[in-house]
């Protein structure tokens, strides 16, 4: 068919109408729109053009036309700055007209109600971002290029507010609807990953000390593109605390498996801030650097998928997962060594520090960092615990640091930086303009700021310490403590400049009498801050590393012998040869336990002279006990009996109870952290173990500082706690794994079972790989071995005689099933999870018209119990009770009928 003269003329006429309707209303509002539109008839307006003329515009026939009009400049243009320009007043004019939609309810009607022009403004969005993603940086560092393509990055995303949602829920679900989603995940990160290329080329140039060649100041440019960066990454942020959105995002395998997210972050981390920097360049880069570890920290979190296994699945990917880790490692470092008064004042920076930790706590937990984080990061940790008494309080053992972390939101305008670019890219403008979007700031109260600090401090010690067999390396037992043995012994002030060392005490009297004052501070974060196993856990690296350096109390230094006999290679390749040598071998005994600590804590030192007053200073849990003398041999018996996670049950008198001291700050726990959630604390209930009487007297002694709490809230934050970061299944996928293990234990060391388990089932829930199954396997082995190893205190009619410590031995597993009344045992959940300590009441014959043996169960009476007695019992009826708390009403006691195969029995030495 040919296309007449006639046609050709009228398309061409068509054109010229719309660029020229383009160019005269892009740099009108929406609200003057309005204004004309209400004087117009079928909305044709008119308007008066700079010359003084009259222009007649159909703003219906224009917003229908403009989507696929900006799609053919950028195919058909030469990519200069002109087309950029151009390009912007069109999505500057979308942007008004989709804010005309909202005050105009005819105008909406004919566009955003349109469905074909809906999509044809996701595709538009969609074919922009994936040109921009591919945009190769050309000229120089201040060029013009760079301001108006990030800008054009920036406009394209906020777009999707203009005729989507301003609901991020709502932008997700219309975007998960669309076929390309994929492509258009790849072309958003990937566009503002050429973004911060343009931001960290323009930084250099900028600390090379650089002026511009116009009037328009070389910081004028950096803080312009540090608002574009931070926007366009606000953006994705906003998009990843969705969960759909995020679990989609997890099985992207350019982004996720490939490592594209994480290029994103290694070129934010690595953006240099220099000490002479402007405050608001340094202040807008901080918060870069928050928004990008909390998408991190969101990934990571997820249930579906574990994203640390698919980056770890390639060497590339975990290469540069690594490399990413140490920059991780080294905004630490560089955070701890300053003193809290360094954050500039009136700028919310960001919960960086705080982000930073919480990426670290996973790090430390995960099979794949691990040992790395011990190589990099414990001569920091080491350098913490080794401050001066004073300034170790001030910042670890305090609920009012001087300065704490704010984040905040960047309230982006399209119309005011689409203007701004225009008007400062101009060739022959003359007086520069500044541009600052406002920020709705975040901020977090003093005391939940200082508490959650601390517990991810002790976390780093307790995951880094705990070796658990089967999903720990052979290699990484011992290797923590023995490498914070070894950084001891060197000069560690200049990793902490800010702070002041002690040079006239011995290093490790310091880092013992830091400790110390820690583990007395920790248990006043109970429940609400801080996991009891955690506590355990530093209590035992602590009290290992008091054997290593005095073994059997005798005060004689082994430092130098470990060196002699172990660390004279001076390599640290060689530490992963290491065996458990004499002297520690005599440390290990009974269970691992450590020294008992003696003496209390000052509780109004500081360096300054000043108090730090902190009600639980005084190491209240050890001030009745003797010291140690004597330690007997820790035999390593078969792989279910290997020293893991060895912590002590014992009943601990300081510590809070639920109703305890807990900080004034009472919302501290609801505040979010750039979106990150609350670190997740071993699927642990954070209930202390202690006894009632322990309760009543920590309860009396911290009365005046209890606060009542909203029960609301501590549920929720007790649920979080308990949350376990690799939840890969739901309940009744871990039903049919459990009940296979019955009859199948070893599924784990066959390939083929794990396959098949793994197909059967995806089919009865979320996809279920087979390696993420035999991970869950290892990790329920590791949690069931953790709770067998636990030492117990009989509580309930045992009371006024109790079993001591050497009475009690370790747990078997859980194949020994229990042959009489009167034994002790440890009852267990589906996932491993410990439900409660009692004793069995009956094992045999007939119980309440069951039979005992037909049902593998036995009659238990509970007399420690870990969680909520509403909680349901796997056989419940009118007679026995639904509940552990119904149990109790009708028994007296908690008797309940559990499973054998659920049930530790605990052996007697």
């Amino acid at each position: 068919m040919r296309i007449s003269k006639e046609e050709t003329s009228s398309n061409a006429s068509q054109v010229l109408g719309l660029i020229s309707s383009l160019k005269q209303l892009q740099g009108v509002t929406s609200l003057d729109l309005n204004k004309l539109l209400r004087d117009a008839e079928n909305f044709t307006i008119q308007h008066s053009t700079e010359k003084g003329s009259l222009l007649k515009i159909d703003l219906e026939k224009l917003a229908r036309s403009l989507p696929l009009h900006l799609v053919s400049v950028l195919i058909s243009s030469k990519k200069d700055e002109d087309m950029f320009k151009y390009l912007l007043c069109g999505i500057r004019l979308l942007h008004s007209l989709c804010d005309l939609s909202s005050k105009n309810s005819k105008f909406e009607q004919i566009f955003l109600d349109d469905v074909k022009v809906e999509e044809q403004l996701i595709d538009m969005v969609f074919f922009m971002l994936t040109y921009l993603g591919g945009y190769r940086q050309e000229g120089h560092a201040f060029s013009r290029v760079h301001l108006l393509h990030s800008t054009l990055v920036v406009c394209n995303l906020y777009l999707l507010t203009g005729f989507i949602s301003t609901q991020w829920r709502d932008i997700v679900h219309v975007l998960l609807a669309h076929p390309k989603v994929d492509i258009f995940m790849d072309a958003a990160f990937g566009s503002v990953r050429v973004v911060v290329r343009c931001l960290e080329t323009t930084l250099v140039a900028y600390n090379k000390d650089t002026s511009m060649e116009s009037n328009l100041t070389a910081e004028r440019v950096v803080f312009y593109l540090c608002q574009q960066c931070e926007a366009s990454l606000q953006f994705l942020h906003s998009l990843c605390q969705q969960k759909s959105f995020k679990e989609r995002l997890l099985r992207n395998k350019e982004l996720c498996g490939k490592g594209s997210i994480l290029l994103l972050a290694q070129s934010i981390l690595k953006l240099h801030i220099q000490p002479y920097t402007p405050s608001r360049i340094t202040a807008s880069i901080s918060r870069l650097k928050a928004k990008i570890l909390s998408i991190l920290l969101s990934l990571c979190e997820a249930e579906s998928i574990s994203y640390l296994d698919e980056v770890a699945s390639s060497t590339k990917s975990l290469e540069l997962s690594k490399s990413v880790a140490l920059e991780v490692f080294e905004l630490l470092k560089k955070a701890f060594g300053r003193n809290p008064g360094h954050l500039t004042a009136g700028r919310p920076m960001g919960f960086v520090q705080l982000n930073a930790m919480r990426l670290a706590d996973i790090f430390s937990d995960d099979s794949n960092f691990r040992s790395y984080m011990i190589l990099c990061f414990t001569e920091v940790l080491t350098a913490i615990i080794s401050l001066s008494h004073g300034d170790f309080l001030s910042c670890w053992c305090s609920s009012n640091l001087s300065e704490t972390e704010e984040d905040a939101s960047l309230e982006y305008d399209i119309f005011a930086a689409v203007g701004w670019v225009l008007h400062n890219t101009s060739p022959d403008v003359k007086d520069a303009t500044n541009l600052e979007f406002n920020l709705t700031r975040n901020s977090m109260l003093k005391a939940s700021y200082a508490h959650h600090r601390t517990s991810l401090f002790i976390k780093f010690f307790a995951n880094l310490h705990c070796f658990v067999p089967n999903v720990c390396e052979e290699q990484e037992r011992n290797l923590f403590v023995l490498k914070v043995l070894e950084c001891l012994q060197m000069d560690l002030s200049n990793l902490l400049p800010g702070f002041s060392f002690d040079s006239d005490a011995p290093k490790f009297a310091t880092a013992s009498k830091n400790l110390r004052s820690l583990l007395s501070h920790a248990e006043s974060l109970i429940p609400n801050f801080v996991n009891v196993e955690d506590i355990q856990l530093l209590r035992v690296f602590f009290g290992e590393l008091q054997s290593l350096f005095t073994p059997n109390g005798s005060g004689r230094n082994c430092v130098q012998k470990t060196q002699d006999s172990k660390f004279g290679e001076s390599s640290w390749d060689k530490f992963y040869k290491l065996n458990i040598n004499e002297s520690y071998q005599e440390a290990q005994s009974a269970g691992g336990r450590p020294f008992p600590l003696t003496g209390k804590e000052p509780s109004d030192l500081d360096k300054k002279g000043g108090k730090v007053k902190e009600g639980m200073l005084e190491n209240s849990s050890y001030a009745n006990l003797e010291q140690c003398k004597t330690q007997a041999e820790d035999k390593v018996q078969g792989n279910g009996s290997n020293r893991q996670s060895q912590v002590e049950n014992k009943g601990i008198s300081g510590k809070t109870a639920l109703g305890g001291a807990r900080d004034t700050d009472k919302d501290a726990h609801k505040i979010e952290t750039s979106g990150s959630d609350a670190s997740s604390a071993k699927g642990k209930n954070a209930v202390a173990h202690m006894d009632n009487s322990d309760l009543s007297k920590s309860n009396e002694r911290l009365k005046k500082v209890t606060v009542k709490e909203n029960p609301e809230d501590e549920k929720s934050e007790l649920a979080q706690r308990k949350k376990r970061k690799r939840t890969i299944m739901n309940d009744e996928q871990v039903l049919m794994i459990e009940r296979a293990l019955l009859d199948e234990p070893d599924i784990h060391r066959n390939a083929a079972s794990l396959q098949s388990w793994a197909d059967k089932l995806s089919s009865n829930g979320s996809e279920v790989t087979s390696s993420q199954l035999k991970n869950w396997l290892n990790n329920r082995k590791a949690r069931l071995a953790r709770t067998a190893n636990k030492d117990v205190r009989p509580a309930g009619d045992d009371v006024d005689h109790p079993i001591s410590d050497r009475q009690i031995g370790s747990a078997l597993g859980p194949s020994d099933s229990p042959n009489g009344p009167g034994q002790h045992v440890v009852l267990v959940g589906v996932q491993g999870e410990e439900i409660g300590k009692g004793k069995v009441f009956q094992s045999h014959g007939m119980w309440n018209g069951k039979t005992l043996e037909e049902l593998a169960t036995c009659v238990v009476d509970v007399c420690e119990l870990r969680v909520d007695k509403g909680l349901r019992l796997p056989y419940s009826s009118e007679a026995t009770g639904t509940t552990f708390a119904e149990a109790q009403t009708k028994f007296g006691v908690m008797r309940v009928l559990w499973d054998l195969n659920k049930i530790l029995v605990l052996r007697s030495d």
